[in-house]
């Protein structure tokens, strides 16, 4: 049936290979055992169990993250430290709504939008996290392909070549994202790769501000609390630093594609506190210590050289200038792998969200050849690292309205379905902790369409 209008007899996610429904039985009778027990005994447990998160913190660790840190730490020193854990929370708002929608109904949630909020929210949603996931493949290239260079610089491989680096983050990238939807056994084995690049890129990042050191300590805890707006430094009003930090924190081709990796894994009604607990230590703990780490880097460096205060580098350049300071070691290599492992993270899970996209669109099966065709959609991307440069100006500004608008469209379709009785039934939040969880929705939806219009005007 590809290529036809989406089959809504199926109700769950159809998989070309399914989990196994006697290990799903186990991990469900687990889970209602578990579930009894207190709660620092049910976290041990969740802990063996994490993914579906990790996924959403590699993918939002990319290059718009490190841009929006880096600049943060080096005009605005640990001013802004309060950014990263603010604008995760507004986004573990909403994906803890439609985690518990998609697990309370099983049901895949862009059919179930299209029926119970409208079609107009269910393909802004689609469209929006297609044209993000594919444009924004450029400037991920773009990045990789420049760290590989400089890497290979510094090994003594001079003059590589931007085509060929790019060429091999693509070949890897093609066969990391291929390993999605084979089997339960490589959906495990694709979720612990990303677990371990999120914690290696912390692990850098971290190795880094050990060698650069704090010695404002209290700056540095009042970054976190202070909620200061900056006013402009430099030309770079602190108000647009914010900006960029909350929306590089969740894009609407994340919003798209967890809900899918969770039906992907087999969860259900039991997970649904697995869920919250995935988010929390799987999304926002390290996306928050990892964002942190670069601007307390920066920060130590050069915000503290004026030399480069004003000075818009790039991730490559923050480390070349970061080598002057503390090494080659912790500058070039640790800090350059580190934005290399948050650019091919985000590569692989931009080609997951058109693989799912495609699904959805094309009524294909999770693990098929088609399945597998629809996530190379984005490959063009590798052009960044030849053209990004030139094709930034006319190519992220309209993309970033045009996303701006998806996002904003999505969550009035998610906050509908948090009220529709039809779509979640007995499972519908109410009383007080509904009113609080809509309106938090509500609240967080308003930001988005506010800043939206602040960024066009």
């Amino acid at each position: 049936m590809s290529g036809a209008e989406p089959d809504d007899r199926w109700q769950g996610l159809r998989m070309a290979s399914p989990p196994d429904p006697v290990a799903l039985a186990r991990e469900r009778e687990f889970l209602e055992g578990l579930s009894k027990q207190p709660l620092a005994r049910r976290a041990r447990g969740y802990l063996r169990m994490l993914g579906p998160g990790y996924m959403q913190s590699a993918m939002t660790l990319g290059g718009g993250t490190v841009s929006s840190a880096l600049f943060a730490g080096a005009i605005f020193g640990y001013q802004l430290l309060w950014v990263a854990p603010i604008a995760m929370a507004l986004g573990m708002v909403m994906l803890t709504a439609i985690s518990w929608q998609t697990l309370s109904t099983g049901r895949r949630p862009w059919p179930a939008m299209r029926e119970h909020a409208g079609p107009f929210f269910a393909w802004a949603w689609a469209l929006g996290a297609l044209i993000s996931s594919i444009i924004w493949q450029f400037p991920q290239y773009a990045l990789a392909s420049a760290v590989l260079v400089d890497l290979g610089d510094l090994a003594g491989l001079a003059d590589l070549s931007p085509i060929l680096t790019g060429g091999l983050v693509l070949v890897a990238a093609v066969l990391v994202s291929s390993m999605y939807g084979r089997s339960e056994r490589w959906v495990r084995a694709y979720e612990r790769l990303l677990q371990t690049l999120v914690w290696g890129i912390v692990v850098c990042f971290a190795w880094v501000v050990f060698q650069t050191g704090v010695t404002d300590w209290d700056g540095l805890f009042r970054g976190f609390f202070s909620f200061q707006v900056p006013d402009e430094r430099n030309g770079i009003a602190g108000v647009t630093l914010i900006l960029s930090g909350v929306s590089a924190a969740v894009g609407v081709n994340m919003v798209f594609l967890y809900p899918y990796t969770l039906l992907a894994r087999g969860w259900g009604r039991e997970h649904r506190e697995l869920s919250q607990f995935d988010l929390m230590l799987g999304m926002f703990v390290p996306y928050t210590i990892a964002v942190s780490l670069v601007v307390i880097a920066t920060a130590n460096t050069l915000h503290l050289d004026p030399a480069y205060e004003s000075m818009r580098l790039s991730p490559v350049q923050a480390a070349q200038v970061l080598a002057q300071g503390v090494g080659p070691i912790a500058g070039r290599l640790v800090f350059g792998i580190g934005v290399l492992g948050m650019a091919f993270s985000s590569i692989t899970l931009q080609m997951l969200t058109c693989g799912f996209v495609g699904v959805e669109l094309l009524n294909l099966s999770v693990g098929s050849w088609q399945h597998r065709l629809a996530t190379w959609l984005p490959v063009p991307g590798v052009l960044g690292c030849v053209y990004w440069s030139d094709m930034a100006v006319w190519v992220a500004v309209p993309t970033n309205i045009i996303c701006g608008f998806f996002l904003p469209a999505a969550y009035v379709g998610f906050c509908l379905l948090q009220r529709s009785r039809a779509y979640l039934g007995e499972d519908r939040p109410s009383g007080l902790r509904g009113a609080l969880w809509f309106a938090a929705m509500v609240g967080v939806t308003i930001f988005l369409i506010v800043f939206l219009g602040w960024y066009i005007s």
